[in-house]
């Protein structure tokens, strides 16, 4: 690996920065990039992904390509967090829950159980950089953004189960990222679209929101990815912590003697691209103490954000003894996690990913997180009464959300084992003509299962009238189950029958037709509070 002194201004400037590209093969985009530009690092996206061994080639023809223009390793990272927030979820690998149902299951070995499984195999498709846990606590039932990417309100159980994951991914030589510093929990405003204020003073950040983190420093984590939020409490200017010198370096630097890596989150999200400029918003990142800048998605912007660092160096803006410190910081990361060490997937790929070992430990998780929150004065669930299941399907794109196509839904689940089940699919953010054809549907069954799904702060109005109006019969059996974000009750706390499952993926709508159907006991604890004091842990039937 090259020493610092021999690399030249561009070619440290290039370390300090990590791009995407939109593309299943290496192209003229990313190599221009590493060619010309000399960056450290790439994201991959869904858009990068078709199949493992495809994954595995690209990484592979990446670090190739780079090798000829540079002896230092490429960061190769994504954001795999898990549950529904994964780039990569089909069946092919073994896909990790989430956070929230980690939290819900409050079982810490088997998070670092779980990060070791996603771990191992991002390794095998050459990935080395998990833009992973989120570390924010979410005690903001308002949040568009984080929600069930946390592990929960509770700054002990976020702390606990974030350092498990990170020690998971670190003992498997992935870098972990504990995210969004100082705290991205309590925003009611999602930083991809607009600039999020944290209000609350010093003392309390300390004690909730910065607890993770600190704990997180303290266990070595490898990076930090920065919170686009402002934090008056630390910085008093309308700067969000990204760009400021006093939440990077005077804060984490200083205060909480962290010295790995800081990278920042993508700076065209809007918090960011809007209001300061990718460009001018890279400079300000480094000058308040980040080491890597994050531009994911467009040439000309992750083109102008290296020119800026270049130009803010030689213009003495930016000094070059702290480029120096920070891609120091970057080839001893490298170095450790052993990422000159690139081989090619070669051999029969489906035996080294969804192992039935893996698939065992996921699935134990997955059953520990199912959680009744509610299961009063009705009858109790009948395995052998004609069912209807209401099923809502992402179709609506958004920075939160990315469309899938999945057969394996509640109805196949519960009509595995045994049940006479029949299926309705609707959007998530369903017309008045499909809230209309599910109440029809719904009046010829005694007993239906409503499947809800949130991924922003409130239930869509349409799949709430479905609930409310079905709720309203005195002879229905109802069962409500939501699949992301737990607070849906809150729209409808008439329902009798209430379970969390925090994330609608296969394996979770395994546990949950399960647990309805009393063949495994529900296990989970709710990670937050609902507005009611909801009791939780009891048996369906």
């Amino acid at each position: 690996m090259s020493k610092l002194a021999a690399l030249s201004l561009e070619q440290k400037i290039g370390q300090m920065v990590i791009c995407g590209f939109n593309a299943y093969t290496s192209d003229a985009h990313i190599e221009q990039l590493i060619e010309k530009h000399h960056i450290g690092g790439v994201i991959y996206f869904r858009r990068n992904y078709k199949h493992v061994q495809q994954m595995a080639d690209l990484s592979y023809a990446l670090q190739q390509f780079n090798k000829k223009h540079s002896d230092i390793p490429l960061f190769i990272s994504i954001d795999q967090e898990g549950g529904m927030v994964a780039r990569i979820d089909n069946d092919q690998v073994t896909l990790v829950p989430g956070n929230m149902s980690i939290g819900a299951s409050r079982d810490a070995q088997l998070a670092y159980d779980a990060a070791v499984i996603c771990a191992k195999e991002l390794r095998l498709m050459g990935i080395n950089v998990n833009f992973a846990p989120s570390l924010d606590i979410n005690n903001n039932p308002k949040n568009p953004v984080i929600g069930v990417r946390s592990y929960g309100e509770s700054a002990e159980l976020v702390s606990e189960l974030g350092i498990a994951t990170i020690e998971g991914y670190q003992a498997s030589d992935v870098v972990a990222t504990a995210k969004h510093f100082p705290g991205h929990g309590d925003t009611a405003v999602d930083s991809h679209y607009g600039l999020a204020s944290v209000p609350h003073d010093r003392e309390r950040l300390m004690k909730l929101e910065l607890a993770p983190f600190i704990q997180a420093i303290q266990a070595g984590v490898d990076m930090i990815m920065t919170a686009h939020v402002m934090f008056p409490a630390f910085e008093p200017d309308q700067i969000p912590a990204t760009l400021s010198r006093k939440v990077l370096h005077d804060l984490l630097r200083v205060e909480l003697k962290y010295d790995g890596v800081i990278v920042t989150d993508c700076l065209e999200m809007h918090a960011i691209s809007k209001e300061f400029g990718v460009a001018e918003g890279a400079v300000m990142a480094i000058e308040g103490g980040a080491d890597i800048v994050l531009v994911s998605h467009t040439l000309g912007e992750q083109v102008a954000a290296i020119e800026a660092l270049v130009q803010a160096v030689r213009s003495g803006r930016l000094s070059e003894e702290q480029i120096n410190t920070s891609v120091e910081r970057i080839l001893t990361l490298k170095e450790k996690r052993r990422m000159a060490e690139i081989q090619p997937l070669t051999g029969e790929i489906t035996e080294q990913f969804g192992t039935p070992e893996s698939k065992a430990v996921i699935r134990q998780l997955t059953e520990k997180s199912i959680t009744v929150v509610k299961d009063e004065g009705q009858s109790a669930f009948d395995t052998t009464a004609p069912t209807l299941v209401i099923w809502p399907e992402v179709r609506h794109h958004t920075e939160v959300d990315e469309p899938i196509e999945q057969a394996y839904t509640l109805g196949p689940a519960l009509t595995e084992l045994g049940m006479n089940v029949k299926e309705l699919r609707l959007s998530t953010h369903p017309t008045s003509e499909e809230v209309a054809s599910a109440l029809a549907h719904a009046a010829d069954y005694e007993q239906i299962v409503v499947v809800t799904y949130n991924a922003v702060s409130e239930l869509h109005e349409g799949q709430v009238a479905i609930v409310r109006q079905i709720a309203s019969r005195p002879d229905v059996n109802l069962t409500v189950a939501s699949t992301r974000n737990p607070y849906d009750l809150n729209q409808f706390p008439e329902v009798k029958r209430y379970v969390c499952c925090y994330e609608n993926r296969p394996m979770t709508m395994g546990a949950l037709a399960k647990v309805l159907t009393g063949n495994i006991p529900a296990q989970g604890r709710l990670p937050v509070t609902l507005s009611s004091d909801y009791s939780f842990g009891m048996a369906v039937n």
